[in-house]
């Protein structure tokens, strides 16, 4: 059913860590009929003995990806250490900023990983910009729809793409108290 409804794009599933590894390698079998090509966090990411195993036994074509709950640099060493993952996601709103996402930027190089920015397109989009081995950033629609709806300068996807508006200040977003107003609790 999804297949049918976004046609030729590529077909992403998250699980958000709610299998075993036995599951998860059995879900990887099913989702390859339907053309998946990315698995994120088909068990949770703090096992990593079973994320590899599912990244072992995932059908050829199929990425297994997982970090977006990574705090602390030590989480995406052991994780990258492990070898578990096929692509690399950091969160530069929970890993502790720009700076700590750089940082997971440079460790993804070091191990010739690519990388994957998780959800909040409008922060990122800098930062991500600058990572060497940034394989795409997640677009996300309640994020998105957050961002359009209370900060000026949020970018606006084209044919797939957003690009940093390079003519406004640090990260281009401008928060609009204004529109923010009526969601304020009191």
């Amino acid at each position: 059913m999804a297949r049918q409804a976004i046609g030729e794009a590529q077909l992403f599933v998250d699980a958000n860590g709610a299998f075993s590894a036995k599951q998860a390698v059995e879900y990887a079998q099913i989702f390859s009929a339907q053309d998946v090509v990315w698995f994120e966090e088909p068990v949770t990411s703090d096992d990593l003995a079973d994320l590899a195993q599912v990244r072992g036994e995932a059908p050829a074509g199929m990425d297994i990806a997982a970090g977006e709950y990574g705090y602390a640099l030590n989480y995406f060493e052991r994780m990258l250490a492990a070898d578990c993952v096929d692509c690399q996601q950091a969160d530069l709103t929970r890993c502790g900023g720009v700076t700590a996402f750089m940082r997971v930027a440079a460790l993804c190089e070091a191990h010739h990983m690519d990388l994957s920015g998780h959800c909040a397109p409008a922060v990122h989009l800098h930062a991500a910009c600058a990572a060497p081995r940034l394989r795409h950033l997640e677009w996300f629609h309640d994020h998105v729809r957050i961002e359009q709806k209370l900060f000026d300068g949020a970018p606006v996807a084209h044919e797939g793409l957003i690009r940093p508006d390079l003519s406004r200040p640090g990260h281009g977003l401008e928060f609009r108290a204004a529109d923010a107003a009526r969601y304020a609790v009191h």
